[in-house]
């Protein structure tokens, strides 16, 4: 333990600090944000908004309230933080890069694991050691990180509708600390394998990023979509600030033509327009299963990232 901290109290000291600056960053935007979404009355408009499935439009008195103006004005002054919310989802990779890669690669590639190896410490105790050190006190700091971002940009995601959305979603909740140890966890084996370290962090960018894609492609299918039909020419249509998932959107006449594939069509009565039979089809994932969702995905990433630790401990055992 006393060997693992001197050999990484400076990348230690150094994530610390560089999550230190962006806690500060986040605590001081995220509280502005909030304050403004109470203030421009967004808050209070989106939660009258979400207690119901259709906004009405017969009837302003009994309807739901227009939230696009108080959204609009709290976008104009924060939709520029979505640009530093698109750098925080590469967190996860870098950590996996900078300190899961290096962790076995530099051993082997600068010859120090034969001096190590060679005491009275066994392989595996090592491994298991260094392995649970490292990984522990990275899981630890990712998920304060997850709940101070998901914290902060829960403003954003709910003025725009997007809770859902693939960049919204990949900052919330558990996900972020799953890609955070899926990607140390490929690091560390990566290291085992290719034994110097930039191939290591190569050989981890391109296997990180392909897992990503592959489950975030799944992510629709985790459970089975629902499908709402609702006319084009009514006085209510399916709320929008629900922040569900809509994965397809048609419009079909009477006759189940389409009319506007790929997307929907809503006109208040009366409506000469469009036939009466006219009909939107929407297929999506409610805005409720958003946190089964996250754990679905957190649990897949933390699954893969116990079993790559696992190789890596046989691998370390196996190096000569």
């Amino acid at each position: 333990m006393w060997l693992t901290w001197r050999q990484h109290r400076r990348q230690a000291l150094l994530v610390v600090a560089g999550l230190a600056v962006l806690a500060a960053f986040l605590l001081l935007t995220g509280r502005s944000m909030h304050r403004a979404s109470v203030d421009t009355g967004l808050a209070r408009c989106l939660g009258a908004m979400r207690s119901t499935v259709d906004y009405r439009l017969s009837d302003p008195a009994v309807g739901l309230p227009d939230c696009n103006e108080p959204a609009e004005r709290f976008n104009a002054e924060y939709s520029g933080y979505l640009t530093p919310a698109i750098l925080l989802v590469f967190l996860p990779l870098l950590a996996g890069l900078f300190l899961g890669a290096p962790l076995v690669a530099r051993e082997v590639q600068q010859g120090t694991h034969r001096l190590v190896w060679t005491q009275g410490v066994t392989r595996r105790r090592w491994a298991l050691v260094k392995f649970g050190l490292v990984v522990g006190a990275i899981l630890t700091l990712s998920v304060a990180y997850a709940l101070l971002v998901t914290w902060w940009v829960t403003p954003l995601a709910l003025a725009n509708a997007a809770r859902f959305e693939y960049l919204a979603f990949d900052l919330q909740g558990g996900a972020p600390a799953g890609y955070t140890l899926f990607a140390v966890a490929l690091g560390i084996l990566a290291g085992t394998l290719w034994r110097k370290v930039l191939p290591a962090m190569a050989v981890t960018l391109v296997a990180f990023v392909g897992a990503r894609l592959a489950v975030a492609l799944a992510r629709p299918h985790f459970l089975p979509p629902l499908e709402r039909r609702f006319p084009v020419a009514a006085n209510t249509f399916p709320n929008p600030m629900l922040s569900d998932w809509i994965l397809e959107r048609n419009a079909y006449d009477s006759t189940g033509r389409a009319i506007a594939p790929g997307g929907d069509i809503f006109c208040a009565l009366p409506c000469p327009g469009y036939d009466p039979g006219s009909y939107n089809v929407h297929v999506y994932q409610p805005a409720e299963r958003f946190w089964l969702f996250q754990s679905i995905e957190a649990g897949v990433f933390v699954v893969l990232a116990a079993l790559l630790l696992l190789l890596a401990v046989r691998r370390v055992r196996r190096i000569s």
